[in-house]
């Protein structure tokens, strides 16, 4: 009786679909358009590309934020040589007060690379984006979010906290941006927000972030700014990748979550 049993269970069990893989999202501050402390300042269009592409060598979801509008199709095709998979990716460049574009310092060559950015980047071909301003201080950087077009994952790179981006008592503008983005999003959120968690505590409502041990995400301050939100129920596992500690003033996070 016992061996029927666990043959019929074995039968039972052939025809059970396999649960599908968990999607893999990694976001990173790639730090690479302004900043000449940073190791990707004035690097190649094609460097930055390869830079992200070895870090979500198999990734499906990609939130980068500080990219360069003039290496998204260098990422395109660095990601997809890589993976054999078809991706597609779109950037928001951030633009100065008066509307002017917030330009990345051209590489050491003198080229051009764009307008500083937040990239979303997803493993399909032909996905359809959407780009929604944030509200964002008169006198700082106007800020977005990049979505796909059923907003099932979207990213954002918040205002800097510094003395000419929102320093204000109580981070009013980062804390607008933060409403702004969770009422967007409708499935996977993340991205630099420039809020440690006690300052973003809106978004864990009904929600799962990737850490809940609150790792240190910003190498200069060591404290947490980065993230990746789902569905409660929906996190899998979560890695924070010390080891490119020395690629940007940000380390990659990389979030898996049931479909």
């Amino acid at each position: 009786m016992m061996i029927r049993h666990l043959v019929i269970a074995g039968l039972l069990s052939l025809n059970m679909p396999a649960p599908a893989p968990a999607l893999h999202v990694m976001t990173w501050n790639v730090c690479a358009g302004t900043n000449p402390g940073c190791p990707l300042f004035r690097r190649p269009a094609a460097e930055l590309a390869w830079h992200v592409a070895v870090l979500a060598a198999k990734a499906d979801v990609i939130f980068l934020q500080e990219f360069c509008t003039g290496a998204d199709a260098d990422l395109e095709r660095e990601l997809e040589a890589r993976t054999g998979r078809a991706w597609s990716v779109r950037s928001a460049g951030l633009a100065h007060p008066d509307g002017s574009p917030y330009q990345c310092f051209p590489d050491r060559n003198g080229r051009a690379r764009g307008v500083q950015s937040v990239t979303l980047a997803v493993a399909e071909q032909g996905a359809r984006f959407e780009v929604h301003a944030l509200t964002s201080p008169p006198w700082g950087a106007r800020r977005y979010a990049v979505c796909t077009a059923g907003r099932a994952f979207c990213t954002a790179h918040f205002s800097s906290g510094s003395a000419y981006d929102d320093r204000q008592q109580g981070a009013p503008y980062r804390h607008r941006q933060l409403r702004e983005l969770f009422k967007l999003g409708r499935g996977v959120i993340g991205g630099d927000l420039n809020l440690v968690p006690r300052a973003a505590a809106a978004a864990y409502a009904d929600r799962d972030e990737c850490d809940p041990r609150n790792r240190w995400t910003y190498v200069t301050r060591k404290r947490k700014i980065d993230y990746v939100f789902a569905g409660d129920g929906r996190m899998r596992g979560c890695f924070v990748d010390y080891a490119r500690k020395g690629w940007s003033d940000h380390v990659p996070v990389h979030a898996w979550v049931a479909r």
